[in-house]
């Protein structure tokens, strides 16, 4: 079972910028690619940012792509997510997973989630 604890959310004004952190454990992280997605309310969770297991490949979704930037650590086992230029449709609960499938739009691996991170964007 892979555990994923997400921090660094808050409350920023439009424009601003945060940096999400994941720290993973129970399983090899390094040999998982790795994504971020999130959930707005009363919307389905959608895919974010994703990185490859060696750091060679990133994919985002078109909404955040020149904004966001994924990153990660495999010696620290921790997977980031710096936003900038943040608007306020990016208010939502961030989660990591592992992930699988085309870097661009990947899956999530695991059925099992932490608790998020709420990013909560002011206009």
């Amino acid at each position: 079972q892979l555990r994923l604890v997400e921090s660094g959310g808050g409350l920023v004004q439009a424009g601003g910028s945060l940096r999400l952190s994941c720290a993973a454990s129970g399983r090899t992280v390094s040999s998982y690619g790795m994504g971020w997605f999130r959930q707005a309310p009363g919307r389905e969770r959608e895919f974010v940012a994703a990185i490859s297991f060696n750091s060679l490949s990133t994919g985002y979704a078109d909404s955040v792509k020149g904004r966001f930037t994924i990153s990660r650590d495999n010696r620290r086992r921790e997977v980031y997510l710096r936003m900038d230029a943040l608007k306020p449709e990016g208010t939502a609960v961030y989660y990591c997973n592992a992930v699988g499938g085309v870097i661009s739009n990947p899956n999530p691996l695991f059925d099992s989630w932490g608790q998020g991170a709420q990013v909560t964007v002011s206009s």
